[in-house]
């Protein structure tokens, strides 16, 4: 309600809220309980990841590569051919496709597609071509480039990805930019925000299992952090939530319920504002149902006046051979609305090119 609205509407509107959920957990126990089942409850699931984009059967690159070549010579470009084959084929079978169209014709694809291609369909299908680790790299340079900075963009993918991505990124980022990523950071960013960008950058995130005593520690650290002064609270969280192994921070979390009698995310938007705040938010969202946060993030992209179609673009091409499945059950279940239509919607009216949509349903996969 403060987010929303103002003056005297406001202030109504929160007198008959009746009071701030942040501090729930003091004033009612079951919500306390209900915390601490939920974070019990994610601890013990195990979800198998699904993707929308996998292996084409009788996958032949050259083929492929002769029916790319034909959609893209001579006058006109059919674009519907392109969509049909790079949004059905895994992005290692794209790599191939690369290097058979660069041996049967001694031209380079990407140039290609980026010279008979424009807009959104372009950025959507070049980002498709382009190895995750790439593709990630491009993501960071995207959004640190120009006169401002789109934060959202560095939090996303820094808070989501585990040390593997990381590192390939940090690889692809130097290679392509000839510059460290974290120097990017360094450089674009400050305060206890780049601080965080700088940890998580460095891919070291501990991988093992929850150790039992260690999170009751962990979780009284970072109770006993609340009553401290900004700065050591501000790095207290950043010490714990940017190097502790997920499965791990489940337990913290769930330990921390019972510490303080409050939900670890009450106590961040309560206690922390700004980028600092989104960072660990999304830190905890990730950890707690990552499909889930990243269905929150499509409809971000999507709702309202306008359509982030750089976040549209970005998200559904890092997920598509990972879980944009689950993102699409989660979306559905926190929307009431299929991921699929929001998209045909919001593309329709966003960009007057029906291929830019198609090619994003194709995407998406399936209407649910």
């Amino acid at each position: 309600i403060k987010d929303d609205t103002s003056g005297e509407y406001m202030r109504t509107l929160l007198k008959l809220c009746g009071g701030d959920d942040d501090l729930a957990g003091e004033f009612f126990p079951e919500a306390a309980q209900i915390a601490y089942k939920m974070w019990e409850l994610s601890a013990m699931a195990r979800v198998e990841s699904r993707a929308t984009i996998h292996p084409a059967d009788n996958f032949d690159p050259g083929s492929d590569a002769e029916a790319l070549r034909k959609a893209m010579k001579g006058f006109g470009t059919d674009e519907d051919t392109i969509i049909d084959i790079i949004t059905q084929r895994s992005n290692s079978q794209r790599q191939e496709i690369l290097q058979t169209y660069k041996s049967h014709f001694g031209r380079n694809l990407m140039a290609d597609l980026k010279s008979e291609l424009s807009g959104n369909l372009s950025r959507l299908i070049l980002g498709l071509m382009m190895t995750p680790a790439d593709f990630d790299a491009k993501m960071m340079r995207k959004a640190m480039e120009g006169a401002g900075t789109d934060e959202s963009a560095l939090i996303e993918i820094l808070a989501t990805r585990n040390n593997q991505e990381i590192l390939a990124m940090n690889e692809a980022y130097k290679n392509a930019y000839h510059k460290k990523l974290e120097d990017a950071i360094s450089s674009d960013t400050s305060g206890i925000f780049c601080r965080v960008l700088i940890s998580l950058v460095q891919g070291a995130r501990d991988e093992g299992p929850a150790d039992i005593e260690k999170a009751q520690e962990d979780a009284k650290e970072l109770g006993d952090a609340c009553n401290d002064d900004s700065s050591s609270m501000e790095t207290k969280f950043l010490s714990i939530l940017c190097t502790r192994s997920y499965p791990h921070l489940r337990r913290v979390f769930q330990e921390f319920v019972k510490c303080t009698n409050k939900d670890i995310e009450q106590v961040i938007r309560k206690e922390m504002s700004g980028d600092l705040m989104r960072t660990l938010i999304a830190i905890v969202r990730s950890i707690k149902n990552k499909p889930s946060f990243f269905a929150e993030c499509l409809y971000k992209a999507m709702k309202g006046l306008g359509t982030d179609d750089r976040a549209l673009i970005r998200l559904l091409v890092s997920r598509s051979e990972i879980d944009l499945l689950n993102i699409r059950k989660e979306f559905k279940d926190l929307h009431d609305a299929s991921l699929h239509d929001f998209i045909k919607v919001e593309a329709l009216c966003g960009d007057t090119s029906g291929d830019y949509r198609k090619g994003l349903l194709a995407i998406c996969g399936g209407e649910d």
